[in-house]
């Protein structure tokens, strides 16, 4: 099997680094050789946060290089268009529609870029785009947008919903399962 490449971009605190572990768990447990790298920005500040999670017979190196990303799950818009260049030809972009003004937009020096869903396509990218954080509330906490955007994801691989709640069940604390189960369906239905 050929390496698979996915690259999942947020900022800080928005709980990709559970995303990469969720998504690490399943893929080990189906024999996989699995990479993941964490590449932290300024996370604590709101800043971009990415991991790297690469996966197939053999896997050598954690990072994916531009053009090489397969998918990108992005949590935040403005996140998903400034990673676009990481995306191959044929790749998808997920992304959850919220918008997290970055510093620059919150001190008055810049404006949030309008219309970003609609530039991605203009430029020909297959963006799948969504509302996540309506979900994650949804089912009971704007802290699962993280656990929507894997259901979204698990759509597009041939893993079963079973192999997607035990490593979700391996994942989470047991006092958020039901929530955590909850958000992810309501992703992977959206």
């Amino acid at each position: 099997m050929k390496t698979q490449n996915i690259m999942i971009v947020g900022v800080g605190g928005q709980g990709s680094l559970l995303a990469s572990k969720l998504l690490g768990r399943l893929l080990l447990t189906k024999g996989y050789n699995i990479k993941v790298s964490e590449v932290h920005g300024m996370s604590q500040r709101g800043g971009s946060v990415v991991t790297y999670v690469r996966f197939g017979e053999k896997v050598y190196s954690p990072v994916i290089q531009k053009g090489e990303a397969d998918y990108i799950i992005s949590f935040e818009l403005l996140e998903a268009a400034r990673w676009t260049e990481f995306l191959k030809p044929g790749g998808k972009i997920v992304v959850n529609t919220q918008q997290i003004n970055p510093m620059p937009v919150i001190t008055g020096a810049a404006e949030y870029p309008e219309h970003l869903v609609d530039k991605m396509r203009q430029a020909g990218l297959d963006v799948d785009a969504f509302d996540a954080l309506q979900l994650a509330e949804q089912a009971g906490s704007a802290k699962a947008v993280n656990i929507v955007l894997m259901g979204h994801l698990s759509k597009h691989f041939d893993f079963t919903l079973e192999e997607w709640m035990e490593a979700i069940r391996q994942s989470v604390p047991a006092k958020f399962l039901e929530l955590n189960k909850k958000a992810f369906l309501l992703g992977r239905n959206a």
